[in-house]
């Protein structure tokens, strides 16, 4: 797989849904949500434990998202990403980003089953902080 096309790929589409995202500010499931929103992405939040961050509607899964998603950033426990995945193949939506510590062997091992395009070991939050 061509992780560097891929990632180019993903960084010129537009719409992402951060699954897992969080209020707490200090922590990179807020900082990516956030970066991605200051860099004139569509970033929906996705945490069925938040109806609202910073005044934002957020939603419980990908499924409620009102629009097309065209990549997935994972920033939860690999234990949740495995339903997340199914969403996600259910909707048509080709790219995975997984954050560090959002992934493990059998979620990859699931990831590459459903064909997904997908990147570990990177982070978009450094990859846009780079471009400031």
């Amino acid at each position: 797989m061509d992780f560097k096309k891929i990632k180019e790929e993903m960084l010129e589409t537009k719409t992402w849904a951060v699954v897992g995202v969080t209020n707490k500010k200090d922590r990179f499931a807020y900082k990516i949500w956030k970066i991605l929103k200051d860099h004139n992405y569509t970033s929906y939040g996705v945490n069925p434990n938040y109806q609202e961050i910073d005044g934002e509607k957020i939603y419980a899964s990908i499924k409620d998202i009102p629009e097309k998603i065209h990549v997935v950033n994972m920033v939860l426990s690999p234990r949740f990403g495995s339903s997340v995945l199914d969403e996600a193949k259910e909707l048509g939506i080709e790219y995975i980003f997984f954050q560090p510590g959002s992934y493990d062997e059998d979620i990859i091992k699931k990831a590459e089953s459903l064909n997904f395009k997908y990147l570990i070991e990177d982070c978009i939050y450094a990859t846009l902080k780079e471009r400031e």
